[in-house]
C-alpha cells in the first residue's frame, strides 16, 4: 500500500506560478522533463542489450547454447510484454518520475548481480542447469523492470505537450532505443572484448544507475504538480466528451477499439525484425560472414545512428510534410526497410557494405517504429489513455519478439551455418510489418 501511495500521480500544487511567469516556467520544466526522460529511456536500453553483446562469449566458453540463450531472451521478452501491458494501464495513474526511476534501478541491479554471478561461477564450477535457471530468472526480472520505461516516457509527452506538436517530439523520444543500442554495442562490445563478459554486465549496471539519477533530477510528473495549468488549458485545446470521462472508462473503450489491435499486430512484426537484428545480428555476422566480435558489434552499433535519424524525421515528416497522414511515410519506409534487410541477409559483402545495408534498414525501420508502434496508436486514443494504448501495443510487440527469439535460436541451432531458413522468417515479418497498417489505416481512424 505504501508503494502504491508513493507511485500514484502527484496532486496539484496549492501554490500557483504567477501568470507572468507561466510561459517561462512551463518551457523550462517541459524541456527538462522531455530530455530527462529521453536520456533515461536510452539508458534503459543499455541495461537491456547487455545479453545480446555477450552471447558469443557465453557460447564459446560452453556456458550457454544458442537455444538456451534464445529461451532466456524470450523469457525476458514475454515477461516484458505482460509487464508493459500492465505498466501502461497502471502508469496512467502514476507519478511518472518515480515509476520510471524505480524500473531502471531494478534493471541496473539485475545486471550487477549477473556480473557477480559470472565471477562466482569462474571460482565455483556450477552445473549447467543452475546457470541456465539463474540467467532465465534474473533476465525475466530485468524484463519486468524494463517494462516500466516506455509508458511513463510517452505519458510525459501527453502531460506536457499539445497534440499539434506531439508527433515531432515523439519522433525525438522514439530515437531513445537506438541511442541506447548504439551505446550498448560500442561501449559494451569494447569492454567485453577486453575484460570478459562479466564486465559487460557491470558496465551496463553503472550506466543504468546514472539513468535513474537523471530521471530523479530532471523529470517532473505533471504541470499541475508544479503550480502550472494543465496542458489542455495551457494550449487552448478543447476537451471532448470522452476526454471528460474517468480514466478507467476511457481505458475500457480503448480495449474494445479494433484499430488498436490492428496496430498492435503490425507492431508485433516490426519488433520481430528489430529484435532479430539487434538480438542475433552480431551472431549472424560472426557465423555467416566470419566477422570478429568487435567488427560485428561495430556494424550493428552503427546501424543505430540512422535509426535515430529515422525516428526523429518520422514524427516531423508525418506532422509537417504529410499533414498527419501516417500511412504514406509508413509505406515508403516499409518497402525500403524490407529491401535493405534482404540485402543484408542474402548478399555477401565486407565491413562497409554491411554497414550500408543495416543502416538503410535501421533508418527505415526507425520510421516504422515511430509511426506504427507509436503515433498511430496514440493518435486514435484520448490523452488520458495514452499509457493503455502503449500497453496494448507493447504486449503484442514483445510477445512476438519473444517468439522470434525462440524460433530464431532453434533455426540457427538446427541449420548451423546455413541461415536461409531464419533469414526467410525475418523477411516475412518485415513485409507484414508495413502492409498491415498501410492497408488498414483509413479504417483504424474511424
Amino acid at each position: 500500500m505504501r508503494l502504491y501511495s508513493n507511485l500514484r500521480i502527484s496532486r496539484p500544487s496549492k501554490e500557483k506560478v504567477p501568470s507572468d511567469k507561466v510561459d517561462a516556467v512551463y518551457a523550462s520544466l517541459r524541456s527538462r522533463t522531455f530530455w530527462g526522460a529521453t536520456v533515461a529511456y536510452s539508458l534503459y536500453y543499455v541495461c537491456r542489450m547487455s545479453l545480446s553483446v555477450v552471447k558469443q562469449p557465453l557460447i564459446d566458453q560452453g556456458i550457454l547454447s544458442a537455444v538456451q540463450l534464445g529461451f532466456i531472451g524470450s523469457a525476458m521478452l514475454f515477461v516484458y510484454a505482460l509487464g508493459k501491458f500492465l505498466s501502461g494501464f497502471f502508469a496512467d495513474y502514476c507519478n511518472i518520475r518515480r515509476f520510471m526511476a524505480l524500473g531502471l534501478l531494478v534493471s541496473s541491479s539485475v545486471n550487477l548481480i549477473l556480473g557477480a554471478c559470472g565471477m562466482l561461477s569462474a571460482q565455483i564450477a556450477l552445473p549447467g542447469s543452475v546457470i541456465m535457471i539463474s540467467f532465465a530468472v534474473l533476465w525475466s526480472l530485468n524484463g519486468l523492470s524494463q517494462s516500466m520505461g516506455a509508458a511513463p516516457g510517452v505519458i510525459s509527452l501527453s502531460r506536457w505537450f499539445p497534440k499539434s506538436t506531439r508527433g515531432s517530439w515523439y519522433g525525438i523520444f522514439s530515437a531513445s532505443p537506438y541511442i541506447g543500442e548504439f551505446v550498448a554495442f560500442i561501449l559494451l562490445g569494447q569492454i567485453v572484448a577486453r575484460l570478459g563478459w562479466e564486465a559487460g554486465f557491470f558496465a551496463a549496471s553503472i550506466v543504468g544507475f546514472i539513468g535513474a539519477g537523471t530521471v530523479l533530477i530532471f523529470v517532473s510528473d505533471t504541470p499541475e504538480s508544479k503550480g502550472l495549468p494543465s496542458i489542455t488549458a495551457y494550449s487552448g485545446e478543447k476537451e471532448s466528451e470522452i476526454d471528460r470521462m474517468a480514466t478507467s472508462d476511457i481505458q475500457k473503450r480503448v480495449l474494445r477499439h479494433p484499430g488498436i489491435w490492428i496496430i498492435a499486430l503490425s507492431s508485433a512484426f516490426i519488433y520481430m525484425t528489430k529484435y532479430a537484428l539487434t538480438g542475433w545480428g552480431v551472431l549472424f555476422l560472426q557465423q555467416a560472414k566470419q566477422f570478429s566480435l568487435e567488427g560485428a558489434t561495430s556494424v550493428v552499433a552503427f546501424s543505430a545512428v540512422p535509426g535515430i535519424v529515422g525516428t526523429v524525421l518520422a514524427g516531423w515528416l508525418s506532422d509537417k510534410v504529410f499533414s498527419g497522414d501516417r500511412a504514406k511515410p509508413a509505406l515508403i519506409a516499409g518497402l525500403l526497410s524490407a529491401a535493405a534487410l534482404g540485402a543484408f541477409l542474402f548478399i555477401d559483402g565486407g565491413y562497409m557494405l554491411n554497414i550500408l545495408f543495416v543502416s538503410v534498414f535501421s533508418l527505415c525501420s526507425g520510421v516504422l517504429y515511430c509511426i506504427v508502434a507509436g503515433l498511430m496508436a496514440i493518435d486514435i486514443v484520448p490523452r488520458k489513455a495514452t499509457g493503455a494504448a502503449i500497453g496494448i501495443v507493447g504486449i503484442s510487440s514483445y510477445v512476438a519478439a519473444g517468439l522470434q527469439d525462440i524460433l530464431s535460436g532453434w533455426l540457427i541451432d538446427e541449420c548451423g551455418q546455413d541461415f536461409t531458413a531464419v533469414a526467410s522468417f525475418w523477411m516475412i515479418a518485415a513485409l507484414a510489418a508495413f502492409l498491415l497498417p498501410v492497408l488498414n489505416w483509413k479504417k483504424m481512424k474511424h
